[in-house]
């Protein structure tokens, strides 16, 4: 890696800036899910994780950024934690009173969770906390892009692939891979790991929209 890092070294400022655009454009993926809420007139169905843990998610790389001292990412990330707040609240908008109380306890536990890692960040030592928080965000962002499988079986009984969000899947397949070609060119192991993961569990994703619709499929009506 370290060859093709220096190859690719003169493009740095490019690919950055190219991953950035790519990143706010990939936040605004979020208003087809937005719109389909919108369409059903509920929530319901819906997962507010990817906005709700999106926030705290955004809030952690934009702190990961600021260590390592790269404006691409900060910037990227400051745009993308207002984006993510708006979409939280326009799930809560949308979510029926019977829900809200689940979507208030993702909150705080996220709330909760991110000032945790925030608070190591100030007390951990200087000379490793780069690499140590890179190590606990990737492993975040695994279980956040990853969060839509636990719903397999469903999708798999169902035989849809209704409720999950295709363009939010399908963009960030494509921020992933310009953010790994980043990674390379910084020759940062965890900004690589985190966005080879990131493609694969998204991969998967959109294998699944390959296979079963994104409707069910109406039960066949039995003849007299």
């Amino acid at each position: 890696m370290d060859a093709i890092s220096e190859a690719l070294q003169p493009y740095k400022e490019q690919v950055g800036m190219a991953a950035g655009v790519l990143t706010v454009g990939q936040m605004f993926s979020g208003c087809f899910v937005c719109n389909d809420i919108r369409k059903k007139g509920t929530s319901e169905g819906f997962s507010a994780m990817p906005f709700v843990g999106g926030c705290g998610l955004t809030v952690l790389f934009l702190q990961h950024g600021m260590l390592m001292n790269d404006s691409a990412m900060t910037n990227a990330n400051l745009i993308g934690l207002t984006i993510s707040l708006a979409y939280a609240l326009f799930f809560l908008i949308y979510t029926p009173p019977t829900g809200r109380s689940s979507f208030w306890r993702q909150v705080g536990g996220t709330v909760l969770f991110t000032i945790t890692l925030l608070g190591y960040v100030k007390i951990e030592n200087p000379s490793v906390v780069e690499d140590r928080f890179g190590m606990i965000i990737t492993v975040l962002m695994l279980c956040l892009i990853g969060q839509p499988l636990l719903g397999l079986p469903d999708i798999i009984r169902r035989k849809s692939t209704e409720g999950l969000p295709f363009a939010m899947i399908l963009s960030g397949t494509i921020v992933g891979l310009s953010w790994l070609l980043y990674g390379i060119i910084l020759n940062n192991v965890f900004v690589v790991l985190q966005n080879v993961a990131a493609v694969t569990l998204s991969g998967i994703q959109l294998a699944l929209f390959a296979i079963y619709p994104s409707k069910p499929t109406p039960p066949s009506k039995k003849r007299d």
